[in-house]
């Protein structure tokens, strides 16, 4: 298994990709079936949201060491128009689009570490990690 990987988002099927891709790579660092369901609802948050508010982006993975732990690492990056109001954003039922409001802030919940950066100029990064 390669170390890194890049999963373009440009249409509904990447998402199947990305999920798929974040299945292989939880598969051989050995997460239990808890947490590579909760990286894999993960990835599929992120790409969907990739695809509905900025139409393309990508999502890479990358297995990480730090002391004794392993994780997997998740970016995924858009050049959409940003997310206005990052703090609504993370709230529970909060939604621009109409939706249960449960992206986001679900991705914070299911994973150990969870960054956000987003600007309607560069667009929005989340960075994820989900450690053994």
């Amino acid at each position: 298994m390669h170390k890194k990987a890049l999963v373009k988002i440009q249409c509904e099927n990447d998402i199947t990709t990305a999920r798929k891709t974040g299945r292989i790579f939880s598969n051989h660092l050995h997460f239990n079936s808890i947490n590579q369901a909760r990286i894999i609802t993960t990835v599929s948050e992120l790409a969907r949201n990739i695809y509905r508010y900025a139409g393309t982006g990508q999502i890479s993975f990358e297995r990480i060491e730090e002391a004794i732990k392993t994780g997997l690492k998740i970016t995924a990056i858009d050049h959409g128009p940003g997310i206005i109001d990052i703090s609504n954003a993370l709230k529970h039922g909060y939604s621009s689009s109409g939706g249960l409001g449960a992206g986001l802030p679900g991705v914070k919940n299911m994973m150990d570490d969870f960054y956000i950066e987003s600007s309607p100029v560069n667009g929005t990064r989340v960075t994820v990690v989900k450690w053994q």
